[in-house]
């Protein structure tokens, strides 16, 4: 495989370099809320469980962030932060490889879960199809499209949990609602500050983004706001769960450091997206515990 100039050299193997274009850091991210909430809603370790916890691990991420890493090829080459565990720079000659890995992997899965859902899940699948495609894809490209970025990313990690409960065949009642809001929240406020590191890189290269319309400043304090709100959204759950709203703490903490970042300081704030990362491995950790409590009921109880 050839290198482009200022490129950074491949993997030799190419299944690697593909497999890691699917952020292998992330796949828990959305396979784990697919997981719990098709069994919080009612559903069983069972095929459904199987499959769609597989799809949520590994294709859907190679659908998401593949396809992400072959248009965005032009930019990811000039992106110092790509090359490690915030994504590839995916070689050129593997664009097409990828494309097709793509389809391989997620066509079966979705077929699968189309056959094992009714309509209610299967309209639930379609939107968390499209919302990925549409993210990275040419023409659509939500990145591009201040807050509709946003709203589109937070999409990719809410729409495996709404997944999990339409084939569970659960209700979305007011405290569910309250749940995937909170949930949907935190993404909103996460993709956001993730927006901020590449301000001035994404208008050096004439890419719009939340960033790029709101600045640096603004853009981090939205961030706040939207875990805020995400954290006030679950106060609605009925007790311990309540309990859930004081995880997005950890995340408010985070970004409070970059409240008064001005735009020509914008990637210090990715010593902050990279503790992000880290965060969510300790949260879905404290998720755990809490779902557990929930189920089992408070000790002596």
């Amino acid at each position: 495989m050839t290198t482009a100039p200022g490129e950074r050299a491949a993997p030799v193997s190419p299944f690697a370099h593909v497999l890691a274009s699917s952020r292998p850091l992330s796949w828990v991210n959305t396979a784990y809320p697919f997981a719990a909430a098709y069994l919080l809603a009612g559903g069983r370790v069972d095929l459904v469980w199987v499959v769609g916890t597989l799809w949520c691990l590994v294709p859907y991420n190679l659908l998401m962030y593949g396809v992400n890493d072959v248009f965005d090829y032009e930019s990811d080459i000039r992106n110092p932060r790509k090359g490690g565990v915030e994504g590839v720079v995916l070689d050129r000659s593997l664009h097409r490889t990828t494309l097709w890995a793509v389809a391989v992997t997620n066509l079966p899965f979705v077929l699968a879960l189309v056959l094992l859902g009714d309509l209610r899940s299967t309209l639930v699948l379609a939107v968390s199809v499209f919302a990925v495609v549409a993210y990275s894809a040419p023409r659509l490209r939500f990145k591009e499209r201040p807050f509709v970025d946003s709203l589109t990313s937070s999409t990719h990690f809410v729409s495996p949990a709404v997944l999990g409960i339409a084939l569970a065949g659960g209700a979305f009642d007011p405290v569910t609602l309250a749940a995937l809001g909170g949930f949907f929240a935190w993404g909103v406020g996460s993709h956001a500050f993730g927006a901020v590191q590449d301000i001035e890189a994404d208008r050096a290269g004439g890419i719009s983004s939340i960033g790029t319309v709101l600045g640096a400043r603004v853009t981090t304090w939205f961030s706040l706001l939207a875990y805020v709100l995400g954290g006030l959204l679950l106060l609605v759950l009925p007790w311990p769960s309540t309990l859930a709203a004081a995880l997005v703490l950890p995340y408010v903490a985070n970004v409070v450091p970059y409240l008064r970042l001005t735009d020509a300081q914008c990637e210090r704030a990715h010593a902050g997206w990279r503790r992000f990362l880290w965060l969510n491995y300790l949260t879905g950790f404290l998720v755990t515990q809490l779902m557990i409590v929930v189920t089992i009921g408070l000790p002596g109880r």
